[in-house]
This record gives structure tokens, sequence and C-alpha cells, in this order.
């Protein structure tokens, strides 16, 4: 199944895979609550190598080592244990275009139909490596060419990937203005990709002003709004440096009045039932769920929506 050709309204979820060394059935547990509700897909994050120090052999090395190993095995055991279209993460940062070609061969005999291309966050500890990607349109085009029976140094069997990227309702943080940041997400669609998950917001009008313009542009594929229920004022107070988003007053002002971790819950789960019913109304595709491998929120809010 191709997102891209999917008709009917529906929902989705991301994860992430384990802490290395850790087991699967945690995740495996949060994703059963979530399968009554028939998602169309379970996206996988990825995460490139990160460099650390450790003590071998009374020596101290700097080594790579990535925190979330698996994404690949995650998405051959989802897509084994729940017959359910999975869709990984391909990240530039931390990969050669010729690991990336490899990434994509495998993939392929999966039969994966749908992968989503970002360029990976720069931090100052992830290994850059020769051949890399500086930006996400670069590895669209590679797996556009490779739907094409194009490969790197060959001319070979045709894939038949459906690629999505990142869109950013609040620009990325590295753009200098929203119109800057959509003439670059413009590249990665003219570049081949074929639907859009936006990041994270919480004031539905910074959506559709998002879409209007990106219509404006040409831009006509899917723009799958992205969710992520705020559930305590901790954390309210945290995502906006994390990921660079507001968060309206209102939404502040009943978390900070919640006088119990319950009450703030429950005013998360609320908040976010109310923006998808403003959503639907103006018949939005679907919405994508970030949930940190944690569904209880999303739950309670797919029961009321």
């Amino acid at each position: 199944m191709k997102i891209s050709q999917i008709k009917d309204f529906f929902i989705s979820i991301e994860v992430i895979p384990p802490l290395r060394g850790h087991s699967a059935d945690n995740l495996y547990k949060a994703i059963d609550k979530i399968m009554p509700y028939n998602p169309a897909f379970i996206s996988v994050t990825k995460h490139p190598p990160e460099l650390e120090y450790y003590e071998i052999d009374g020596q101290i090395l700097k080594l790579p080592k990535v925190k979330r190993p698996g994404t690949m095995g995650i998405v051959a055991a989802l897509k084994m244990r729940y017959n359910v279209d999975v869709v990984p993460h391909l990240t530039c940062i931390g990969n050669s275009k010729f690991e990336l070609e490899e990434l994509l061969i495998d993939l392929d005999f999966l039969g994966i139909d749908n992968v989503f291309v970002i360029r990976g966050d720069k931090k100052k500890n992830v290994i850059k490596k020769e051949w890399q990607y500086d930006y996400a349109y670069q590895l669209v085009q590679q797996i556009s060419d490779m739907n094409k029976g194009n490969y790197l140094y060959q001319t070979a069997k045709k894939t038949n990937f459906c690629i999505g990227v990142a869109g950013y309702p609040e620009k990325h943080y590295e753009s200098p203005n929203l119109k800057t940041d959509i003439k670059y997400l413009k590249k990665k669609i003219e570049a081949g990709a074929q639907f859009v998950i936006t990041q994270m917001f919480f004031d539905v009008e910074k959506y559709f002003n998002f879409v209007k313009l990106l219509r404006n542009e040409g831009i006509t594929v899917k723009v799958i709004p992205g969710l992520k229920p705020i559930l305590s004022y901790k954390s309210a107070l945290k995502i906006p440096g994390t990921f660079y988003v507001d968060i309206p007053e209102e939404l502040i002002e009943k978390l900070d009045n919640a006088r119990t971790p319950k009450e703030q819950f429950w005013t998360g789960v609320k908040y976010t039932i109310k923006l998808i019913e403003k959503l639907k109304e103006k018949n939005v595709p679907g919405i994508h769920f970030f949930t940190m491998s944690n569904t209880d929120a999303i739950v309670e809010i797919l029961k009321h929506i």
C-alpha cells in the first residue's frame, strides 16, 4: 500500500526502537493497544551513530555507538507480527549513499512500500561519513532513481518505493523564514517525494496556513498532520526547546492549573481531541501520532475520534 494512494481518513503512529540491549517487548505491548484501531501504517525512527568515550584494556577510546539500533530489524518484526505497513526512517546523517543503497535493497526484498526520508539532526558528536548527503532531497533523488532502475553504478531492477518527507508548519529551526523552508520542501517534492508528514503543532491554523502556502507553490501531495499530546506542564516547558514549536497560551494555562498528574494527562488528551476535531472538519487526509513508543494517551484519544 502506498501512502500517497490512501483515499479514506486514517490514523498512523510513529515509534522509536528500544534502547541498545533492551527488549522490544514494551514496544510490542504499546502497539498491541493501538492495533484494534487499524492504523494505516507504523513508522520507525532511525538514529545515527554518535561518538562516545569508553575505557577498554586501560585505554580511553572514542567509538561510534547508536543509542537506539535495530530500526530495520524492528521494521521487519512489526511487518511480520502485525501484518501492517511499516515505514522506516532513512537518514542522510550517519549513512553514506552506498550504505543507503544497500538498506534500500534490503527493504525492497522485505516488501516495504513506503520510506520516510529526513536529513537527521546535526549534532556535534554525530559521525559525518564520507559520501554522506547534506540534504534530504539528495536521498529522495537517489530513491527516485532506483525506482527507475538507476542504481549508483549500474542499471538494475526497478524498486517501487513511495517516498515521504518532513514538513514544518512553523519552519525548520535552521531556516531563516517559512518561505525559504517551503522552497526546500518543494525541492524534495520535485526530486520525487509523494507525501509529507508535518512536525508536531498545537495550533490548527498553523497547519492550515502551511498547507495553503504549499498549494500556492504548486505542491499538491498529501500533507499529513503530525500530533503529539502534551501530558504534563513539565513537557510543555521542555518541548519548545527540543522541537522549536510554540505552545498556545490556552494549553499552558490549563496544564499549569491542573492540580495532579492525572488532571494534566486528561488536559492534554482533551486538548488533542479538540485539535483533531478541527482538523477533521477540513478533511485532512489522516492523523499521524508521535508516540515515543508510549500509546496510553493515543488510545484514549482514539476512543473519542
